[in-house]
């Protein structure tokens, strides 16, 4: 029987997640898996999950499902509940489970490029990413990260969440002034989709020193990374998240733990083929 997984999301033609875990499958030698992308929006959800059948291993979530799906689960990992937002869904005999695979993707996307410890950072994005970056932040050791948003109403699950993990995000307007001073930081995680930096390019100082982590991977970089960089800070790019927390959901999926290294590389130079990185 051939084992069958999928991402869902609306729109969803713009994912990388097919090709990447196909390439993950290539390299497990797993030929009778396959994966593809559904267009699925909120009000779809339960009916698409009501008729898979033993053949479907796992799904992957993505926008506007992740927050949708926590009430037609049968049970969810911790982080799920803390962050409030379940982007893989595993399915078996006894019911659906959900996971949160962006926390650890983006701490093990972080770690890759030498940080492992923050005493300062600031998330831009009140959003379900926003979370994981609160989650992934309290890891590292910062529970009171600067969050930058645009609409502070749309910041309360945001705020719940950051509630239920124990920590504390200090919460400031989207503005000048604010980006101005986020740019201080060790650490600056922009959650947010493509475009919606690009007029904080103006608000830089001349010179910044700390890290960026661009949740964005097409296109890249972000007119607001390029800036960023070309001021003297480094880059931490949306692909490398997309990647390490493709692997973990291959790994629940499959349950194939042994080739963690492999399948980073692997899925990572598919996706950099993909985006014609080479």
């Amino acid at each position: 029987m051939t084992r069958r997984a999928a991402v869902l999301g609306s729109p969803i033609a713009h994912s990388l997640s097919p090709l990447l875990h196909t390439a993950a499958y290539a390299e497990l030698g797993l030929t009778d898996w396959s994966y593809d992308a559904h267009d699925v929006d909120a009000p779809g959800l339960a009916g698409f999950l009501d008729q898979l059948d033993e053949s479907w291993a796992g799904l992957s979530l993505t926008m506007p499902l992740k927050a949708a799906v926590l009430t037609l689960l049968d049970s969810a990992s911790p982080l799920v509940g803390e962050v409030g937002a379940a982007n893989t869904v595993l399915l078996a005999p006894d019911g659906r489970r959900g996971e949160n695979t962006d926390v650890p993707g983006m701490v093990a996307a972080l770690h890759e490029h030498g940080v492992t410890g923050v005493a300062w950072a600031c998330v831009l994005g009140g959003g379900a990413t926003a979370s994981a970056a609160l989650a992934a932040l309290r890891l590292l050791g910062e529970r009171t990260p600067h969050v930058l948003v645009r609409d502070r109403t749309r910041a309360e699950a945001l705020l719940r969440a950051a509630d239920r993990m124990g920590t504390d995000p200090q919460v400031d307007d989207w503005s000048g002034r604010s980006v101005r001073a986020a740019a201080e930081a060790e650490l600056v995680i922009a959650t947010t989709p493509a475009g919606s930096t690009d007029r904080l390019v103006a608000e830089l100082p001349d010179r910044v020193h700390g890290v960026l982590f661009d949740v964005v991977y097409d296109p890249w970089p972000t007119p607001f990374a390029r800036a960023w960089r070309a001021r003297g800070g480094s880059l931490i790019g949306g692909l490398d998240l997309l990647v390490h927390q493709a692997v973990l959901q291959v790994e629940l999926m499959t349950r194939e733990t042994a080739a963690h290294d492999r399948l980073v590389a692997a899925l990572r130079a598919a996706g950099e083929r993909s985006l014609r990185r080479v």
